[in-house]
């Protein structure tokens, strides 16, 4: 027997479910005729980011092993960033934990999907990098006009990190973490985390 997960999420409170829960309801029905058990997760949120009340309570039950597969009805209800959806669908192959996208045919367990994960991961840090380039470029402009920075000290976003935690975020990277896993164990943001990196 297992748990499966199904997360749906629309953007506003002013929306419903009823586009996606049919074919999730149908799902669900299938595999508690299997024995499974199943939890559902829902959110009326932006999916602009990760932070939502029912994505919060989803992920603790994964990372409490209380969850074996998680079902959504389109990749997007996860999450609209690359980075924050790659994140955590790189978390839930690490985890060993079951995906499927039902309208995208995403199954974690094909080689297809797989790939499609590494392009993701690929977007998502080129995203990122080119964000980071912004920030400096920003940085740097004002600079050479004779302003200051965030409080006036040099490093940008970085005056939000300790010199200790510079130092903790410089180590990671040389040991070949992501900087999603360093901005998550060091508390900061990952433009912080790019920030200190190019610093």
């Amino acid at each position: 027997m297992a748990t499966i997960g199904i997360y749906e999420r629309v953007s506003t409170s002013k929306q419903d479910t009823a586009a996606q829960h049919g074919e999730l309801a149908a799902y669900a029905s299938q595999q508690e005729q299997l024995g499974n058990v199943v939890v559902w997760y829902a959110d009326k949120a932006t999916g602009k980011n990760m932070n939502r009340p029912g994505f919060r309570k989803l992920e603790a039950d994964l990372t409490a092993g209380k969850v074996d597969r998680l079902v959504c009805w389109r990749l997007d209800r996860l999450g609209r960033t690359v980075g924050g959806l790659c994140s955590f669908l790189e978390t839930l192959q690490a985890r060993g934990t079951g995906f499927l996208s039902l309208k995208d045919g995403f199954d974690l367990s094909s080689a297809a999907s797989r790939f499609t994960l590494n392009i993701l991961a690929s977007v998502a840090a080129f995203e990122t990098e080119l964000r980071a380039e912004r920030i400096q470029a920003g940085i740097a402009a004002k600079r050479a006009r004779g302003e200051k920075w965030g409080n006036g000290r040099t490093k940008g976003s970085a005056n939000k990190a300790t010199p200790e935690v510079c130092e903790q975020v410089k180590r990671m990277k040389a040991e070949g973490s992501k900087v999603a896993a360093i901005a998550r164990v060091c508390k900061i943001s990952r433009q912080t985390v790019y920030v200190i990196l190019a610093d």
